[in-house]
């Protein structure tokens, strides 16, 4: 194992939307072979939430956008209902990705798995 973080941290810094420290990215570059400037690219505070365009072309990518589109309404009253006003960290955040046999036999399924701090609002 070359990082601490999760793989989907480690993925996420490969596309640029987290900061790596000097020595890990040094030990990833060694690793996968990178040369020096996308080692130093790979510890620059990036801009995040830049890396598409919206809507999204990539089917995977739509299908996350266009799950967001229907579903968000109801993670939202269940956050409401479940932990108050308030919402949910993309920050303290873990994000799993994994799949799993389906019962019913044939292709895998996906299980994407989004942890995040609750976050009150508070008055002020």
């Amino acid at each position: 194992k070359v990082s601490e973080n999760s793989e989907t941290w480690v993925v996420t810094a490969l596309l640029g939307q987290a900061t790596m420290t000097r020595p890990e990215a040094e030990k990833i570059g060694k690793l996968l072979e990178l040369d020096e400037e996308v080692v130093q690219a790979l510890t620059v505070v990036p801009l995040r939430g830049q890396i598409m365009e919206m809507p999204p072309t990539d089917p995977i990518a739509y299908r996350l956008y266009e799950m967001m589109l229907q579903y968000a309404p109801t993670i939202r009253e269940l956050i409401l209902e479940k932990a108050g006003e308030g919402v949910m960290s993309a920050i303290n955040f873990n994000l799993g990705v994994d799949t799993q046999e389906d019962p019913k036999g044939g292709d895998p399924r996906i299980v994407i798995t989004l942890n995040g701090k609750f976050l009150p609002f508070r008055a002020w």
